[in-house]
């Protein structure tokens, strides 16, 4: 009975579900999902209204801008996303972006720098849009994991010594690189303001008994089911704000002991606008939005695909694109800047219960009514609480396990992850994640031009064929099996040719060459060429040259070709037993001697 065919998840939906994902899940909504969807849609909220503040603050933001990348874009992304879980809006690594590249343009927390902000976000959107709609989701694979890591782990340590004054309570001009901060905060340590010290150190010590405390002392309390006790974990951030916010209140620390406080929030919505800006300011812009891109989509796609996994979902990644930059041009129209998935309140949403893109409208509800009544009481929140929700935000970005893991496993994958560690952390973040997109493009360059060759013997009594010097196997001395484990292509053209003429030369009594390609993918122009010259070099050595498990789709590139006619169909061997067996049966010594 024959295995049915795989096909493409989705493919048979109609084009405007596919478009609007959300279409599906609303007509089929079930009622029981309800209390879920609503339940994580308010703890996200708790989470994201502090978050979404202290990470416009650390783009150079008012925090009103938080809180406006959080409706509408949520929003957006709600009903066209193909992930039923991912809460979509102001991120670390997106606000640090964000700072480093428009910060070059305009001075942070200026109208010009949120002007240009909100450009950002337009320009990001466009792009990813244009992305998904050309299908254009394989692009991320060209960052590797190590690269990924390298430069999550830097532009974490970046993102946690930015905060560093607002944790000491001191002033310090915006600075382009990590030496020039570094140098800075050692300069201001003298003017160290205690009580903001307190205030900070206070709220990393309650964030970290939330974090490493607290969800063990509710796993004990078997009354609270396992996903609210999660959830109420993860509820640290709000309880500083509000702890923090009352403290200073209550003892006037802002107005007499020099704390620096938020001051007044604008309340209400943000109305539709785009941003004052002629068309030719747009176009310093676009490295720093085709980066935000790529590096906001990965964050997206990797949470999304995370968390669909665990209840048998698919996500679309070209869909992805399109959703995400929906919601971005959404944050650039509405007094936002870029946004992308956040990995922690998208865990929440999952955990505390959401079902369906529901949970993330509840959330847009929630948050749009505390912009609308609520900012007044958030006055006196002291930076130095929202630096330390960043702070600890940003710890769980810092990955230097892998270092460890890819140190004993492959060393050339650890140096390009310390190579782009170092590069973004001295030279910037974009100049960093190119070089580390460089190094991966090199290492495949260098590993691959270098392919492993195995000859090859059977193994006694099977058709089985392994390396010679791993298995005790078979040979004839006027055949030569080598096996070619890697696609043909102009890099590694020319060693494999080398490889095989030198096998030659050290077997004067060959009489046949037989190229195992079960693992050759493709052969590109460069290697045909090259192919095509050994086999008349072999020819005039009196040597046959043979093919053996050549892939369809390569013998379909080959059919057509002068090199296959030469080599001819009776010389090409559906499995490598069969041209043992064949050759075996054949004269040892080369006709002309």
């Amino acid at each position: 009975m024959s295995s049915p065919p795989i096909s493409n998840c989705g493919e048979g939906k109609p084009w405007w579900m596919r478009l609007v994902p959300a279409l599906d899940w609303l007509r089929h909504y079930e009622r029981r999902h309800l209390a879920g969807d609503a339940l994580a849609g308010v703890i996200v909220a708790t989470l994201l209204i502090p978050q979404a503040m202290a990470y416009a603050l650390l783009a150079g933001l008012p925090p009103e801008a938080g809180l406006y990348a959080s409706l509408l874009p949520l929003a957006v992304y709600a009903l066209l996303g193909s992930s039923r879980f991912l809460s979509v809006g102001p991120s670390a690594m997106i606000s640090l972006l964000t700072v480093t590249g428009v910060g070059a343009l305009a001075e942070p927390g200026s109208q010009r720098f949120l002007a240009l902000a909100m450009a950002t976000a337009l320009l990001v959107g466009g792009m990813q849009i244009a992305m998904g709609a050309a299908r254009l989701g394989v692009l991320t694979n060209f960052l590797s994991q190590p690269v990924l890591s390298g430069f999550t782990s830097a532009a974490a340590c970046h993102i946690a010594l930015s905060q560093a004054k607002h944790l000491m309570g001191v002033s310090l001009p915006p600075v382009a690189h990590l030496h020039e901060l570094l140098a800075g905060l050692v300069r201001a340590m003298p003017l160290t303001h205690w009580p903001t010290v307190a205030i900070s150190g206070a709220s990393v010590l309650l964030l970290l008994a939330f974090k490493y405390l607290v969800p063990g002392l509710l796993a004990r309390w078997k009354a609270i089911p396992s996903g609210l006790a999660q959830s109420l974990s993860k509820s640290g951030p709000i309880l500083v704000v509000i702890v923090g916010t009352a403290i200073v209140a209550a003892f006037q620390l802002g107005a007499r002991n020099g704390v620096s406080i938020i001051g007044k929030i604008p309340g209400g919505l943000p109305g539709l606008a785009l941003p004052e800006l002629a068309v030719s300011e747009y176009l310093p812009l676009f490295p720093l939005a085709l980066t935000i891109s790529f590096i906001g989509y990965l964050e997206n796609i990797s949470v999304a695909r995370s968390l669909a996994a665990r209840r048998r979902q698919k996500v679309d990644s070209n869909q992805e694109f399109i959703a995400l930059g929906a919601a971005n041009l959404a944050a650039g129209m509405t007094g936002g800047y870029p946004v992308s998935g956040s990995f922690a309140r998208s865990t929440i949403n999952f955990t505390a219960g959401a079902n369906t893109g529901l949970a993330s409208l509840i959330t847009v509800l929630v948050v749009g009514v505390a912009a609308l009544f609520l900012m007044p009481l958030f006055h006196h929140l002291p930076q130095a609480v929202l630096a330390a929700i960043i702070l600890i935000a940003v710890t769980g970005l810092m990955d230097f396990g892998m270092l460890r893991r890819l140190w004993h496993y492959d060393r050339a994958d650890a140096a390009a992850l310390i190579l782009t560690f170092v590069s973004v952390l001295g030279l910037g973040i974009e100049k960093g994640i190119l070089i580390g997109v460089a190094s991966t493009i090199f290492l495949h360059l260098w590993r691959t031009s270098r392919p492993h060759m195995a000859v090859v013997g059977r193994v006694p009594d099977t058709a089985h064929f392994r390396n010679i010097r791993r298995h005790e196997v078979e040979t004839l001395p006027h055949v030569l099996l080598l096996r070619i484990d890697e696609s043909l292509y102009f890099a590694n053209a020319r060693y494999i040719e080398d490889f095989v003429l030198c096998a030659a030369a050290e077997r004067p009594r060959l009489r046949h060459l037989v190229l195992i390609c079960n693992a050759v993918n493709s052969i590109d122009a460069s290697a045909l060429e090259t192919l095509t010259g050994l086999r008349a070099r072999m020819q005039d050595a009196g040597i046959e040259f043979h093919l053996t498990e050549v892939k369809g789709p390569v013998m379909d590139r080959l059919a057509d070709t002068e090199f296959l006619r030469d080599v001819g169909p009776d010389r090409v061997y559906l499995t490598t037993q069969a041209a043992f067996e064949k050759l075996a049966a054949s004269p040892e010594l080369p006709p002309h001697t």
